[in-house]
């Protein structure tokens, strides 16, 4: 077997038969199928299962970098002697190059890249040429354009006890490979000479490979803890890819040049002959500097935008990007499996990529601030991201028209393995009347009886403000409420909601508590205000969703506040219904007695807290005199600390270890001025 599935559980309720149904499927050739599994019925686990017993390397899309790092975990314990990775944009913040007409405002690329991100990225591409036990659970991100695999894959370098080799000629291939060199510590992607020898650190991974170079031979290959210095092994030969994903031979590079001139030369007749003068020349002085840079360096700011260039690309020919690092058959095929997570949402965000990229570009080539080639610098468009990925297997409790177009009929998972079964859905008025509280009185009594046992609820309203309001008007009225929308910081989110799981508050307001990922069982009310107000909160998607927050809570309940039922509300409500049924059929015919799923708190905050707590420890024994000496100790320790939370995918602390480290190094700065 190539994956080895590890778990203390063994697949239960439609667990077995859902597997069984998509192996048999694969082994058939069959390319489409759905996974329609309602929510806490394991779809994650049976995935799992199938890839084991597929035993392809495999590509799991999901539609944002939070959701991606939780399946990436949950994927690495499935699998720990595999090769589970992590794909997503490197980006912490990211404004692209854009130009207003109408303000004639011009604005530029402004990006910070993330450099453990990064790191996870070369680590997935590297994993992909050299195994075959892969999984790389990525965002949309793996859509867009990235250097060619040949070319990436052609320049490692192998280095063997005994080859002849000096120092000189490693340090000249390592700088080939877009190594930095550099005399103090080393990062991902740098190396440092030492006497008759060389240190590196590969852009994968942090840790440090030490070759001896003893009388222009390679005697030794040491591979060396990054933080102690403490040699962890001796390796009678190692890899080492380029520092970067674009790879570019200098023959080619020239070429590329002559093309980017060329076009330039076309371009400015076509601005001439259009009378714009001012584009014209604006393109000619940037393209120009663009030029002298490359030449000069190999490199400019913005030099994606001549992608096609680089890449020897014909017009219109889309890029490489990460699905062109998994293996391919002999004819071209792809040759590993793809499952696409919460497809619904997945889907047509893979499908809306393309139109708004190439529409800012656009109006840049128009006003003469990129030649026209930079719209080959783009993600796929969905009809060309769908020949380059393999059998694929679509997972949601509410799959799109799409989905279900290309699968037929989707393999069912109704069945929980807990025996939980879909919430009782009851239905009251909006409007307050002589025979009813209407919404909010309802549904503060509702919250108040739950509380009194125990348990939390949550509330879906349509607007922030709304949110905000209703969130105040409870806390007058003694129910101890909070509030999430988009505007709450990332940070502040993850905190609220673990108190919420805790017990420090009650009742959870939010807008569109779908995109949180929330996965709440202590949760045993949730009301929906304004059901019947038509739309993207209210669709009938949006409503299975929603009202499966209370599916984890053996006396789950949802509340629907309407007073007319939409044609998304009965859609809902049946679907809902007809799975309840099943479920209770199925726990009678097998005496089966549901219970509340008990999920570990994973408590960010907590972990972030511990952090802070040792670095002020630290502060406390530092030595007043040998201050800037021991913030220097404390800076190195923090950073380490930082990276171990990104390669644990706690992205959340990493950030919180980053600002912290900022301001130290400010301090210091400070200090010395």
């Amino acid at each position: 077997m190539v994956f080895k599935l590890r778990s203390e559980y063994k697949p239960a309720g439609d667990q077995p038969t859902a597997i069984a149904a998509l192996v048999k499927s694969l082994n058939e050739g069959k390319r489409d199928q759905t996974l329609l599994g309602v929510t806490g019925s394991g779809k994650t686990f049976t995935a799992a299962n199938v890839i084991a017993k597929f035993g392809k390397p495999t590509l799991v899309m999901a539609h944002n970098k939070t959701l991606a790092a939780q399946l990436a975990a949950e994927y690495r314990e499935f699998f720990p002697d595999a090769a589970v990775h992590y794909f997503v944009s490197y980006y912490d913040y990211y404004q692209p190059e854009a130009y207003v007409p109408v303000s004639d405002t011009y604005i530029e690329k402004e990006a910070m890249i993330n450099e453990d991100i990064e790191r996870l990225r070369h680590a997935a591409t590297q994993a992909l040429l050299t195994r075959n036990d892969v999984i790389v659970v990525a965002s949309v991100s793996c859509i867009y354009g990235l250097g060619s695999p040949v070319e990436y894959k052609k320049v490692n370098l192998e280095m063997r006890q005994g080859d002849a080799l000096t120092r000189t000629a490693l340090t000249r291939r390592l700088a080939s490979m877009y190594f930095e060199r550099t005399t103090g510590d080393l990062s991902p992607g740098t190396f440092r000479a030492l006497g008759a020898g060389v240190e590196i650190m590969p852009s994968s991974e942090r840790v440090i490979y030490r070759i001896d170079l003893t009388g222009g031979k390679i005697r030794k290959i040491e591979e060396i803890d990054h933080v102690t210095r403490v040699i962890k092994t001796e390796l009678a030969a190692t890899f080492i890819f380029p520092a970067r994903h674009y790879v570019t031979p200098k023959d080619v590079l020239y070429a590329a040049v002559h093309d980017i001139e060329f076009e330039l030369k076309e371009r400015l007749k076509e601005l001439d002959t259009q009378g714009k003068i001012l584009e014209a020349e604006r393109l000619k002085r940037r393209t120009r500097q663009d030029v002298s840079m490359i030449k000069e360096f190999g490199f400019c700011n913005g030099i994606e935008n001549y992608s096609r260039h680089f890449d020897r690309r014909q017009p219109g020919e889309p890029a490489h990007t990460l699905l062109s690092y998994f293996p391919h058959k002999k004819d071209g095929s792809p040759d590993f499996l793809t499952v696409v997570d919460e497809s619904h949402v997945t889907i047509p965000q893979i499908g809306g990529m393309y139109a708004g990229d190439r529409a800012r570009k656009l109006t840049l080539i128009e006003h003469g601030f990129r030649l026209p080639s930079a719209l080959d610098n783009r993600p796929l468009k969905f009809e060309e991201w769908e020949p380059r990925v393999g059998p694929l297997i679509y997972t949601s409790a509410t799959p799109g028209k799409y989905e279900l177009e290309r699968s037929g009929v989707p393999v069912s998972q109704i069945i929980r393995p807990t025996g939980l079964v879909d919430p009782e859905i009851i239905v009251r008025p909006v409007v307050a009347r002589e025979d009813c509280k209407g919404q909010v009185r309802d549904f503060i009594d509702e919250a108040e009886a739950v509380t009194k046992k125990g348990a939390r609820s949550m509330v879906t309203v349509l607007t922030k403000k709304m949110a905000e309001d209703l969130t105040q008007f409870l806390v007058e009225k003694k129910i101890k409420a909070k509030y999430v929308h988009s505007d709450v910081k990332t940070i502040d989110r993850i905190e609220i909601l673990t108190e919420f799981r805790k017990g420090g508050f009650d009742v959870l307001v939010g807008v569109n508590l779908l995109r949180e990922g929330l996965d709440l069982p202590e949760v045993e009310l949730v009301g929906i205000l304004d059901a019947d107000k038509e739309g993207f909160l209210r669709s009938e998607t949006s409503l299975i969703q929603t009202i499966g927050r209370a599916a984890r809570n053996v006396a789950g309940r949802v509340i629907l506040y309407a007073d007319m039922e939409t044609g998304s509300m009965d859609r809902a409500i049946g679907e809902t219904n007809r799975r309840r049924e099943i479920q209770l059929a199925y726990n009678k015919k097998h005496g089966i007695t549901p219970k509340t799923i008990i999920k570990k708190i994973h408590d960010i905050v907590g972990d972030i807290q511990k952090v802070r707590d040792r670095a002020v420890a630290n502060l406390a024994e530092m030595d007043k005199d040998a201050f800037g000496g021991s913030v220097a100790k404390l800076i190195k320790s923090k950073r380490n600390e930082m990276h171990e939370a990104a390669d644990r995918l706690d992205f959340e602390t990493a950030a919180l270890l980053r600002d912290e480290i900022s301001k130290l190094e400010s301090s210091t700065k400070t200090k010395k001025k």
